[in-house]
């Protein structure tokens, strides 16, 4: 793909399952023809709301090859490459690029707390060994390592990077990337408990990497769309004050527990969470439901609201 940034709604997809627990391939063309139709500008697959540490290397490659043929020129599709080491992150990366991505998101590979200064050498190597577009996630809640905007925009000089995630709860952070003016997207997590998004928005963010739209993908769009006068404001604050507690829901255990429970429950084609993971208690879930409803969502976009215990017996 070309240099242009990504602007709007980068939803971490998550990844179907059938009720044998494999991987449903029908199931992801339906939720991206889903994200395609209703605004989502790119989609992140196996990311952390795709389950991805708990997919085995040959589902991994099973889904960057299925998935790569159904993508389309108005929404490119990037694939989570991060491997337990630089040699396995750059071998999944290549085999991504040989294979249709347009593009992967890197994080810190996990459990290994490295120091911040390996993990540049890790992002610069890994750019240096393709020419596929990437993207970091800097999610130390996940992975430990945390990167500072030094770091960062010393990254973001390598011309393969073309995007960036914040997921720390730092404001100025967010501030001192834009500031250095990278040719990156800056985008941030949707989480209102880390509170990035109006700041990353109001300071000239290009969109939110989020999981909120898998559900409400229009609404999520709204809230992503970079600001260019008073209207997108306007917009902007109308729609995410809205949205405010269906973002709260989705963030109301580990992802993607809950996005994907409600998912499951409003008849998307979702299927259960991987073991030891397990959908949301009865209780919990009728919170989604009836949020869900409050929001008009089961009209905007024709979902089936059962009772929550059927969902859960589903």
């Amino acid at each position: 793909m070309s240099r242009q940034k990504l602007t709007g709604s980068f939803v971490a997809l998550i990844t179907p399952f059938n009720r044998d627990g494999s991987v449903d391939f029908a199931a992801f063309r339906t939720l991206l023809t889903f994200h395609e139709d209703n605004g989502t500008a790119a989609v992140l697959i196996m990311g952390s709301t795709g389950e991805t540490s708990m997919l085995s290397p040959e589902e991994k490659k099973a889904i960057i090859v299925e998935t790569a043929k159904m993508k389309s020129a108005r929404m490119p599709i990037f694939f989570g490459c991060t491997g337990a080491n630089t040699e396995a992150t750059i071998a999944m990366v290549k085999f991504a690029k040989d294979n249709g991505a347009d593009g992967a998101i890197l994080a810190a590979p996990a459990y290994i707390c490295a120091p911040e200064d390996d993990i540049e050498r890790f992002f610069l190597e890994v750019a240096d060994a393709t020419d596929l577009p990437l993207g970091i996630y800097n999610n130390p809640p996940r992975v430990k390592s945390d990167l500072h905007w030094d770091h960062l925009l010393r990254i973001f000089k390598h011309p393969n990077y073309v995007v960036h995630k914040e997921s720390t709860g730092r404001v100025g952070q967010v501030a001192q990337v834009l500031a250095g003016r990278p040719d990156v997207s800056v985008m941030c997590c949707d989480s209102p408990n880390l509170g990035l998004v109006v700041p990353t928005m109001s300071l000239g963010g290009h969109g939110t990497a989020n999981m909120t739209g898998n559900l409400a993908p229009r609404e999520i769009a709204a809230i992503s769309t970079p600001w260019s006068g008073w209207a997108d404001a306007e917009r902007f604050r109308e729609t995410y004050l809205r949205m405010l507690p269906l973002l709260h829901f989705t963030y109301s255990a580990i992802n993607p527990v809950a996005v994907k429970s409600l998912m499951k429950a409003v008849g998307l084609p979702a299927g259960d969470l991987r073991k030891p993971l397990t959908g949301l208690a009865a209780e919990h879930l009728a919170r989604g439901v009836r949020i869900l409803a409050e929001l008009g969502l089961d009209k905007t976009y024709g979902y089936k609201l059962p009772s929550p215990a059927a969902a859960v017996a589903a």
